[in-house]
């Protein structure tokens, strides 16, 4: 078995791909016509969003992100954390976690997608491969 896509709950699909297009750089692999499904192309898992409406229409109850309280992150790897955090918040990210470095050999940072989802960006471990 492997992990084949995380799906958000959004107010509105396109424009939370389009935010994550411009702060992270993902590409767009699709958005269905009726605008209630959209997917990236994350590498192996595909980061997808869902609307609120659709879930709700499919009997669904999604609840709406806490930045302050988060269940879940979403991760993203890269080299340049101070970069990478600096690209996101000209997209209107909002960072709740500077850049440090972390005793486990990584750099973190922590940012709010345009939605409220919690969205750390670090590098890989150093020492592991």
């Amino acid at each position: 078995m492997r992990l084949k896509y995380a799906i958000l709950y959004v107010e509105n699909v396109t424009r939370s791909i389009e935010f994550y297009e411009q702060a992270f750089g993902l590409q767009r692999k699709m958005i269905h016509e009726s605008g209630d499904y959209g997917e990236l192309d994350t590498g192996t898992t595909t980061l997808s969003f869902s609307s609120r409406r659709f879930m709700t229409e499919l009997g669904k109850s999604p609840g709406i992100p806490v930045p302050s309280s988060p269940v879940f992150e979403i991760a993203f790897e890269t080299p340049d954390v101070a970069a990478a955090v600096k690209k996101a918040q000209s997209a209107g990210a909002t960072i709740v976690q500077e850049v440090r470095e972390e005793a486990w050999g990584q750099t973190t940072a922590y940012v709010v997608d345009d939605s409220g989802y919690l969205v750390e960006i670090c590098s890989p471990v150093s020492g592991v491969s």
